[in-house]
């Protein structure tokens, strides 16, 4: 009943978030619930492990081994995000002001809510709602700040995301439709799975088509991507954390469950689509890196170039290949989220979120210039960190599966995208200080999410626990072959 208990422990935090009882409280019970759900996720993944799907209600909530990697990562951050806004927003928010600060934690276990619904639930139809969810609670965070850059942003990813939500629902009728035409099972992932190669593949192409335009709208893959960047940089950092840390991840989860029911003659229609928006993704992404203005933009870029590099590996197909991609996803996770706390320290110390205007930060914020460091060089792929280790594994799988050109390019755009990140992270942190002067102290539970989270950005580029590699290796199976 763990599943069960995931989504009442965070609508009870939600609950309690509403009740007037002070600045404290509503960070407090948002704090505790994030804690439990991050044990129950733990518990979960475990048992999904040892002993093959976690069913809390037959047909309606479940969780094998790739949705319980998705759950624990949404815990993971959500938990991280919880500890950062405990003092980030207390320097946002005034301090008579607690009505906005009760707002904040309603909207964000909201949004945590429905992140948490979409690897925890097994109708397919019910996985599209909570997606869209996700979008439709998290616009509300994206323009917290109602400033007229964020409420243009939050209004850009309302009017694109939905307009995907709608290309997805056609392409999850269609699957329907299909299925129902040839096999009576439940419309599940496992029963889509089973009734596959019933399908007709006009009916099945069609569908994957239009959810993979739709729900990669959603993740942000080029041509889609317009909105990313603007919704990713003008929310409080905690949810650019949450945004581009997992909820792309999350969406992307949904695109990648659609994966085994290509095999065979079949699957290269699939890998096909994978690798080239993919590889677009990647390509663009690397070269608008390098022209970024602002650093919370800089991180949004990147996180398309992640989103890509997960479909390529998703496309190259194998085990190796799907492996790296499962790798790429939590090395991901864990890193664009540290890089988007780093931001905020950043945007905390300096009062600035433009990269012309932060220079010499390693002298005039030591520790935020070490973080911000660290982070740059993390998700740009530099050793021995864990983007590192994923991306090698997922280049080592192309070449050994003899798809060099795809490789090649793959491996030329990650090249581009190290030097446009580090060149911009360097101006930064290296060079002479600027008149900026400091803004604020950065709170100490701000340093303690930092300190905390470098943690697995370095360990998991050293050192992959064994219960986390075999939890990825199952992951990597349910792929398919």
């Amino acid at each position: 009943m763990e599943l069960l208990y995931i989504l009442v422990i965070t609508a009870l935090a939600l609950g309690a978030s509403m009740i007037p009882a002070g600045r404290k409280f509503p960070p407090a019970v948002t704090f505790l619930g994030a804690l439990a759900v991050f044990v129950l996720s733990v518990i979960t993944a475990v048992k999904t492990i040892n002993g093959g799907e976690v069913v809390a209600i037959k047909d309606w909530l479940s969780c094998d081994s790739f949705g319980a990697l998705i759950l624990l990562l949404v815990a993971f951050v959500g938990l991280a995000a919880a500890v950062f806004s405990w003092g980030y927003m207390a320097k946002f928010v005034d301090p008579g002001d607690d009505r906005k600060m009760r707002r904040y934690y309603v909207l964000y276990n909201l949004f945590l809510l429905s992140m948490q619904a979409v690897p925890i639930l097994s109708q397919v139809a019910l996985v599209w709602i909570a997606v869209e969810l996700t979008t439709l609670l998290s616009v509300f965070l994206v323009s917290f700040e109602q400033t007229p850059e964020a409420l243009e942003a939050a209004w850009k990813y309302v009017v694109l995301t939905c307009m995907g939500a709608a290309f997805a629902l056609f392409g999850i009728l269609v699957l329907y439709w299909g299925m129902s035409v040839a096999a009576d099972y439940p419309f599940t992932w496992a029963g889509l799975m089973i009734a596959s190669p019933k399908i007709s593949p006009a009916f099945l192409n069609t569908a994957f088509f239009f959810i993979l335009i739709g729900f990669g709208t959603k993740v942000g893959l080029v041509p889609l991507h317009t909105w990313l960047p603007d919704a990713h940089s003008q929310a409080p950092s905690p949810i650019c954390a949450l945004l581009s840390g997992i909820e792309t991840t999350a969406v992307l989860y949904a695109i990648m469950r659609l994966l085994p029911m290509f095999q065979n003659g079949s699957a290269s229609y699939a890998s096909m689509w994978f690798v080239i928006f993919g590889l677009i993704s990647v390509g663009v992404a690397a070269f608008l890196l390098i022209q970024a203005k602002d650093y919370k933009r800089l991180f949004a870029f990147s996180t398309v170039e992640h989103m890509g590099i997960i479909l390529v590996a998703a496309g190259l197909g194998g085990h190796d290949a799907h492996f790296g991609a499962t790798l790429q996803i939590v090395s991901h996770t864990v890193t664009k989220s540290f890089c988007f706390f780093a931001a905020g320290a950043t945007l905390l110390a300096t009062g600035s979120r433009e990269i012309a205007s932060v220079r010499g930060l390693i002298r005039t914020s030591p520790s935020t210039g070490v973080f911000l460091t660290i982070g740059g060089l993390a998700i740009s792929g530099a050793p021995p960190f864990a983007v590192f280790l994923s991306e090698f594994s997922i280049l080592k799988a192309g070449i050994a599966s003899g798809q060099y050109i795809v490789t090649g390019l793959l491996a030329l755009f990650i090249v581009i995208a190290f030097f446009g990140i580090m060149f911009q992270i360097n101006r930064m942190v290296f060079g002479k200080p600027s008149t900026v002067s400091s803004k604020a102290a950065v709170p100490m539970t701000c340093i303690i999410t930092l300190i905390l989270m470098v943690i697995p950005v370095i360990l998991f580029g050293l050192y992959i626990p064994e219960t986390l590699l075999r939890l990825l290796h199952l992951a990597a199976s349910s792929l398919g072959r």
